[in-house]
């Protein structure tokens, strides 16, 4: 199979699809690799390190689409990919078409064959591709509500676990799968008082049983309205394979919480389950709305392209 990997062109997307060493592994099984030029070094990985390990470099886009029959990308196709994709082209990478039908009505018209990271299906129901994203999705979602709720950054100037003299900062997360699992585990590591919503009542007792600071809840119309309105920070997390994210909090309920409260909707790029958040990027990654600070990037993972990468290409090399 001749393997094309374009760079990516989404702002401030520094992730690769493939590490150096899972090209050679490819080259290795008879595979042809072509990397456009700087495509791994946001990722701290140098042209030189690709070709010592078989692939080949090529100048442009133009070049990687033409010599190469699957396309493997991190992000969905922009703007600027679409003149290269032909009806003969494999596309693999995260498409998330359910919120995008334009872009659906795209890729159908090229007539190309696509497979979306986040629909690939074991047969227990797991999403092993999606997986080390939502880990990381997760884990940042905590970090960066806790900067958010910063006084500079625009937040009630709140520390989110608080002092022994002062209150703590109270977190909601909606989902206790794996993204919002890794999100619990953030705050509530650094001293907040955290509720948890889900329906499957087995993930929460084991979150709720790790951390003494943590409630894991069944949602309620009651429960959930309380959880919202008091939340210094919440964090949506839900996930709806394939299928737009459903709208769990309304914009009426954002209205009710504190000003200068934060949300982060890790779904947006399904959706999102927070009737207030729209997208955004790391180029302007936050807004207001209702006096609370929303932030809403696509691609979160971006941040940390290095690590992002190298999870990724550990769990797609098997596909």
């Amino acid at each position: 199979m001749r393997i094309g990997i374009p760079r990516e062109i989404k702002p401030k997307e520094g992730r690769v699809s493939l590490t150096p060493q899972a090209c050679l592994q490819l080259v290795t099984a008879g595979h042809e690799i072509f990397i456009q030029k700087s495509a791994g070094i946001l990722s701290g990985f140098s042209d030189r390190q690709y070709t010592q390990n078989g692939a080949t470099i090529v100048d442009s886009a133009a070049e990687v689409y033409e010599k190469s029959r699957l396309i493997v990308k991190v992000k969905e196709p922009v703007e600027g990919d679409f003149p290269f994709l032909k009806q003969d082209h494999l596309l693999f990478g995260f498409l998330h078409l359910a919120p995008a039908p334009e872009l659906l009505d795209r890729l159908k018209q090229i007539g190309l064959t696509a497979v979306g990271f986040e629909t690939v299906e074991t047969d227990n129901g797991s999403l092993p591709l999606l997986a080390p994203m939502s880990t990381i999705a997760g884990r940042l979602s905590g970090q960066i509500g806790t900067h958010l709720l910063h006084a500079p950054q625009g937040g009630k100037g709140l520390l989110l676990g608080g002092l022994a003299t002062t209150e703590r900062g109270h977190v909601t997360v909606l989902g206790a799968g794996n993204a919002g699992q890794q999100a619990v585990d953030v705050v509530a590591s650094l001293g907040a008082n955290v509720t948890v919503f889900d329906v499957n009542t087995d993930k929460l007792s084991l979150i709720q049983n790790k951390y003494p600071n943590v409630t894991g809840l069944v949602p309620t119309p009651q429960q959930l309205d309380e959880a919202v309105i008091s939340s210094d920070l919440l964090i949506g997390a839900v996930l709806a394979t394939g299928r737009k994210t459903p709208v769990i909090v309304s914009a009426g309920l954002v209205s009710k919480m504190e000003p200068g409260s934060v949300i982060i909707d890790i779904a947006v790029d399904q959706g999102g389950c927070i009737e207030t958040i729209h997208p955004t990027t790391y180029e302007a990654p936050t807004y207001f709305e209702h006096a609370v600070l929303h932030f809403g990037v696509t691609n979160m993972p971006g941040a940390v392209p290095r690590t992002a990468t190298q999870a990724l290409s550990a769990a797609i090399m098997p596909y």
